[in-house]
């Protein structure tokens, strides 16, 4: 995206940060980043539909490597993809940010309607995990949020909510 149509938050992005908002939103770019890092996302074929530093949103595809024996996206496939999109917002707001550690240390899932289709986690908690940051960094101490992502059908009926807990601390230098 030209450096003229970016949004204002994207422009008080780190330049890290920056680049890994593109990268992203690369098809082929994200496909690498799965496999290098999160390979059961490559498998399960999450995508990252639409990013910003303000929201989220994954998509997961009902398929035979996502599907349980019920017909329907297996449990463990749909909290991956609630953490995806919680925790793209979350590592776009430390990247750039010096060393700040970033860790899952909580997590809870409610299934509200079986998932026998295509399913799309948002979350929009972009600017406050941004600001747990900057505390974590100001004060030195480990700093905690929960964010939230709800996955919809493509009716637009919610099938299940994943709240995911990520810590953040800044690393002192040794």
């Amino acid at each position: 995206m030209p450096s003229s149509q970016l949004t204002r938050m994207e422009e008080k992005l780190t330049p890290e940060a920056r680049k890994y908002l593109n990268d992203i939103r690369s098809g082929w770019k994200l496909s690498l980043y799965f496999l290098k890092y999160l390979p059961t996302a490559f498998w399960w074929g999450l995508k990252v539909v639409e990013a910003t530093p303000e929201y989220c949103k994954v998509s997961i595809p009902f398929n035979r490597r996502t599907q349980n024996p019920f017909k329907s996206i297996y449990f463990a496939a749909l909290a991956g993809a609630g953490e995806l999109a919680t925790g793209v917002l979350a590592n776009m707001a430390r990247l750039g940010r010096g060393s700040i550690s970033m860790l899952v240390v909580g997590q809870k899932a409610e299934f509200v309607k079986k998932a026998g289709g295509k399913v799309i986690f948002a979350c929009d908690q972009g600017l406050e995990v941004q600001q747990v940051v900057e505390e974590a960094i100001a004060t030195g101490e480990g700093k905690t949020i929960t964010m939230t992502a709800t996955g919809t059908n493509l009716n637009g009926e919610t099938v299940c909510r994943i709240h995911i807990t990520w810590s953040f601390k800044a690393r002192t230098k040794k």
